[in-house]
């Protein structure tokens, strides 16, 4: 690697918060129009490196150089002003702001002589780019972010970083919640960086990307750099292996649990554009599967089933007896979780502590009479954050300051402690690293063995094919199809069924 060629490089970048230790001597390096996967478990420190260079957080040692020269970036706009962008796994979009003002935001034009900003020059600035990126039929730059769905606010986030015509594009985690197609614009997208000179850093926990993007792969362990290596020197069980420090034994956890009877029941449940006569039963022990593309409308059929959004007909059985769900209070007295796939909207109150948010809603747990059992409420806390294995110093620790795996952990854990007989889990391991993948699994299953009725929707065909029971696939916010076979010819006819092909 020559020195002309390497455009960002980091030396013995160590940074501690309190007692632990999140990098250590760090030493990791991106060339001009190269792809650098950056790779490890969550905790690992990938994040932590990346907002390091982008001045989020200072380093307590070592030093970052861009274009061959040291830099000191104190804050993002200093690394936006050097040509460093970066793509956050957790969005955090301005949502009462329309896309353009999120995509312009701090480079907004004015109006010649007057304060008032051109908001026409801003809007035709954003259609170029949304039809760049074939979005123009879905989003128009007028819309405010809240109207969109967490797909179309990950594409606009990509679109915000690659405008800004950096040198250096940091990408965490960027198709977490993208469809086939928009991961392909993507990955077309990287494509066109590349040619452009423009250098990648690319975070992702799915091996497929990254081998068929990389031109370089680094692990990160433990906040230390376990190695950097060529992708065509490496194979996906090897880079398994400096990930977490040891051979993965198995994946897939095979659901040995005896079926019980129907749990819950829907019929004839919709609402109105946005799913139809959605009918189907999971029973104790069971795994039940949700297939389909993004939009299909399964994350919409379990907001209105757990009272988050509203459904305009349908009826819900619960062990043979109806049940009215108007609001989640309702789904939470008939013992029913979701573990919702926008941990940041849905799940968490990021600015709090562990404990409290896994004890948010379990509060008639520790209290008589108004008056919370401080001690209880510490150790059952503890102890199920543990049970799920929440990379932690204590459950003191401000679940902002946690990876986003183990912020979805934190919320596995708040759902575990209702102690549900339905348990519905919505992308339970997106931008969940492989080991912590394997403990998931595992989890679930324990917990069908235990007759808790499991319903899990994901986009990874292979987990759904592994994990689950049975499988409905739904397309146009109907059900389409429903598989029991686990073999690579039903893999197909899963997704033909997801594309329309009853």
């Amino acid at each position: 690697m020559s020195s002309q060629s390497c455009i960002l490089e980091t030396k013995s970048v160590s940074k501690s918060f309190a007692l632990n230790v999140v990098l250590n001597d760090v030493n990791f390096s991106v060339n001009t129009g190269e792809v650098h996967a950056l790779m490890g478990e969550n905790g690992a420190g990938k994040s932590t490196l990346m907002k390091i260079i982008m001045g989020i957080y200072k380093n307590d040692s070592g030093e970052i150089l861009f274009e061959g020269k040291p830099v000191d970036i104190k804050g993002a706009r200093d690394a936006l002003g050097i040509g460093i962008s970066m793509i956050h796994q957790e969005l955090n979009p301005i949502m009462e702001m329309t896309v353009a003002e999120n995509v312009f935001i701090g480079r907004e034009k004015r109006i010649k002589g007057t304060p008032f900003l051109d908001l026409a020059k801003l809007n035709r600035d954003t259609q170029k780019l949304l039809e760049e990126y074939h979005m123009q039929d879905k989003v128009t730059p007028s819309m405010k972010m809240k109207q969109l769905n967490i797909a179309q606010i990950q594409m606009i986030e990509i679109i915000k970083a690659v405008s800004y015509n950096a040198k250096l594009i940091i990408m965490d985690e960027p198709t977490s919640s993208l469809s086939a197609t928009e991961t392909e614009e993507l990955f077309r997208t990287i494509d066109t960086l590349k040619k452009q000179n423009v250098g990648i850093v690319y975070i992702s926990h799915r091996m497929e990307e990254v081998f068929a993007l990389a031109d370089r792969i680094s692990v990160l362990r433990d906040g230390t750099m376990v190695g950097c290596v060529e992708r065509e020197d490496v194979e996906e069980n090897q880079l398994i292996s400096m990930m977490v420090g040891r051979e993965l034994s198995g994946g897939y956890s095979e659901n040995d649990a005896a079926k019980g009877d129907v749990v819950l029941e829907v019929k004839n449940f919709t609402r109105k554009g946005v799913f139809e006569d959605i009918s189907f039963s999971v029973r104790a022990g069971e795994i039940l599967g949700f297939a389909g593309l993004v939009g299909a409308g399964r994350s919409e059929v379990m907001r209105a089933l757990i009272g988050y959004d509203r459904h305009n007909s349908g009826e819900v059985y619960l062990k043979g007896k109806k049940i009215v769900i108007n609001h989640p209070r309702d789904a939470k007295k008939n013992l029913i979780s979701l573990v919702s796939e926008d941990r940041k909207a849905l799940g968490l109150v990021l600015c709090r502590n562990i404990k409290e948010n896994v004890s948010l809603q379990n509060a008639e747990q520790y209290s008589e009479l108004c008056v919370i059992n401080g001690a209880k409420e510490w150790k059952t806390c503890t102890a199920i954050c543990n049970e799920v294995t929440v990379k932690m110093n204590s459950i003191a620790d401000v679940v902002s300051s946690l990876s986003g795996g183990n912020q979805q952990k934190v919320v596995l854990a708040k759902c575990l402690l209702a102690h549900p007989e339905v348990l519905i889990l919505d992308e339970p391991t997106r931008g969940i690293d492989v080991g912590a993948k394997a403990g998931i699994y595992r989890m679930m299953v324990q917990l069908a063995q235990k007759g808790i009725a499991i319903i899990m929707i994901s986009s990874e065909m292979p987990e759904l094919i592994g994990m689950s029971d049975r499988i409905l696939v739904m397309s146009g916010g109907k059900i389409r199809g429903e598989f029991t076979e686990k073999n690579a010819a039903v893999q197909e006819a899963i997704l033909q069924t997801a594309l329309g092909g009853v």
